[in-house]
């Protein structure tokens, strides 16, 4: 049965986050909070994790799943031909409600799904994520909620929507809206915006030149 734990107590947080990155490195599925809504986690190094991960969703290889960061310097670990445009908005919205899409280093061996060579990354603002997130290393994680269902707001909206399915979820609290991280496209010459969300466009432009066309972005 899936173990859920209270991070608002210091004990279970504890506890909660030793038993999540226990099932991470057991290639199992966790639950954890971020700053935008509810994720579905698993290690981005474990093709079956990550398998375990899409299934769970009811979702194709078709949509990649993104990774989450616990540090800045990790980006470079796992991405490459970082424009100094790309820098620039992460040094002023991570950690936060910003995704990039990147090429990936071309030395790992990992299977996000269809993604072409590219990785979408974030660094969440959210203290239980960053504390898992330093322990297990880069996660592939997704909204906690099935395909075509709204996105999970608290830990027991993801438990509804996914039930045994996950081994630990950790209960960070509702979040405190449910809009989406956006989520801009850097592995051209100009930053392009591929959905808008957590950051507005006009804060995206106050850092760098950002490509946006809503009819085929």
């Amino acid at each position: 049965m899936p173990q859920s734990y209270d991070c608002a107590d210091p004990d279970a947080r504890a506890a909660g986050l030793a038993a999540a990155g226990a099932a991470v490195g057991a290639g199992r599925l966790v639950v954890l909070p971020t700053d935008t809504v509810y994720g579905l986690g698993a290690d981005a190094f474990t093709d079956s994790a990550v398998a375990a991960l899409l299934a769970a969703k009811g979702r194709g290889r078709d949509m990649p799943v993104p990774v989450l960061i616990g540090t800045m310097r990790t980006l470079d670990g796992i991405a490459a031909r970082i424009t100094d445009a790309a820098r620039e908005l992460v040094e002023a919205f991570w950690p936060g409600g910003l995704t990039i899409v990147c090429h990936q280093q071309p030395s790992l061996r990992w299977d996000l799904g269809d993604a072409a060579g590219t990785v979408a990354v974030r660094m969440p603002l959210h203290p239980v994520a960053l504390d898992l997130l330093k322990s297990t290393g880069p996660m592939a994680v997704s909204s906690a909620n099935r395909t075509g269902m709204p996105p999970a707001t608290s830990a027991i909206d993801a438990r509804n929507q996914l039930g045994n399915d996950v081994d630990v979820y950790l209960d960070g609290g509702p979040t405190e809206d449910s809009v989406p991280s956006t989520i801009v496209d850097v592995t051209g010459a100009r930053p392009r915006v591929l959905r808008l969300g957590h950051i507005s466009l006009e804060d995206l432009r106050s850092v760098a030149e950002v490509d946006y066309h809503p009819d085929n972005a």
